[in-house]
């Protein structure tokens, strides 16, 4: 495979004989099923001959390659005198070459992979059967999940590892002062942290029972602004802004439209797999919150591009998620936060002013679109998987022409 990028037969011969010399060949095949381009598989085979090389001289094999070795290589970069190091020095590249070398041994068995991180390694057991219960009782998240572990540990280490001896007081008073230390979201959700693990334990008779019902509920009043979203023309402009051939804008244009048209979550289109698409009913089948699925109708355009965008989406090997990167390695999107930058990346082509940036915004918009064509809130809850009528009434307030007829005239004051 090295024949195909490289043709001078030095530098050939001293690929072939150095200390990484075992794995450079299958590397390269790597690099090229993966989708890089020519010239980054070619700085990434030096990168990684001269990672062997920085190893060789360290006196380590290279099966001792690890994470905090990529730390150490990376720092030695600027001050780099390794003989027949052809790769570079403070050049970025190198550092990520290497790093998807050290990617490419774990994945043949050379190198031993990645442990857990510490927190997970270090994490109390009552917290352990918390996440293992939210994943699998209410199909949590792993996101939600490093959050609710991360504040019921803060929640242990405040009142102690014994939760048989806690009362209504202690949580209520670890509550309240974490809310004096932080902001209003993040007291917010430390609050849902606490509930859930309480119930938990509750469950289980770790804990007094019902001592859930003394954590507080902090005043916020959800419904008293109006829900961010966009204008009808906005939207028109942040679609036409994904107009295009390439991979990138036929991706982004699917991702737009289903956000749009259907008011999916990020996380609902990152987990969406090519067997939620059925095509002969004209449905996509969404797993979101709590695993609770329903079947969304695919409107015609957001069909269409989604049709566009498999036609020339990259293949990529053991996973069938359907949106993955537009550049090498062609790898699914693992999470929301991947769609929320696709559309932040939108609306700064389409030069949309937005308060709010991410898929969210779009969601917001689809709810205020459909109430907008006349459809009643109990089937926009529906779409939108809402569990209460009361979180689907936020979006009423932008229904002005309707508040226009119910408003009633204010009194004059009168002096």
């Amino acid at each position: 495979m090295l024949d195909t990028y490289l043709v001078a037969p030095k530098t050939l011969r001293r690929l072939r004989t150095g200390p990484a010399s075992a794995f450079i060949d299958g590397f390269a095949d790597a690099l090229n099923r993966d989708g890089y381009s020519a010239a980054s598989v070619v700085r990434y085979i030096r990168a990684a001959d001269h990672l062997g090389r920085f190893m060789l001289m360290s006196g380590n094999p290279l099966t001792e390659v690890g994470p905090q070795t990529l730390e150490v290589f990376r720092r030695h970069l600027p001050m780099c005198n390794c003989p027949d190091a052809k790769g570079g020095t403070a050049n970025h590249h190198v550092y990520f070459g290497a790093k998807r070398f050290l990617e490419y041994l774990m994945g043949i068995g050379v190198c031993e992979a990645r442990n857990p991180s510490p927190a997970t390694i270090c994490e109390p057991a009552i917290v352990s059967g918390f996440r293992q219960w939210m994943r699998k009782h209410r199909g949590a998240k792993p996101a939600t999940l490093r959050l609710y572990c991360r504040d019921v540990t803060v929640m242990l280490e405040s009142l102690g590892h014994d939760v048989s001896g806690w009362d209504p007081k202690g949580v209520r008073t670890f509550l309240l002062d974490s809310a004096r230390k932080c902001g209003v979201s993040t007291a917010e959700k430390r609050v849902t942290s606490v509930r859930a693990f309480l119930r938990y334990l509750g469950v289980h008779g770790l804990c007094r029972a019902g001592l859930d019902q003394a954590v507080p509920t902090l005043a916020h009043w959800r419904l008293s602004t109006f829900p961010q979203c966009l204008a009808t023309d906005d939207v028109d402009r942040l679609i036409a802004a994904c107009d295009g051939h390439s991979l990138r804008t036929l991706r982004d244009r699917a991702i737009v439209l289903l956000l749009v048209r259907l008011g999916v979550r990020a996380g609902d289109l990152a987990n969406l797999r090519m067997k939620d698409i059925e095509w002969e009913t004209g449905t996509l089948r969404v797993s979101g919150k709590g695993r609770y699925e329903v079947r969304l109708p695919l409107p015609q355009d957001a069909g269409e591009a989604l049709l566009r965008y498999l036609e020339s989406r990259p293949r990529v090997t053991g996973d069938d998620r359907v949106f993955v990167r537009n550049i090498a390695p062609f790898r699914p999107l693992v999470s929301g936060d991947g769609i929320s930058s696709v559309v932040k990346r939108a609306l700064k082509r389409a030069k949309v002013s937005s308060p709010a940036k991410g898929a969210h915004l779009l969601r917001h918009t689809a709810a205020t679109e459909m109430l907008r064509h006349g459809l009643p809130l109990d089937q926009i809850g529906m779409v939108l998987r809402h569990r209460g009528i009361d979180t689907t009434a936020y979006y009423a307030k932008v229904d002005f022409a309707l508040l226009r007829r119910i408003a009633q005239p204010w009194p004059e004051v009168k002096k």
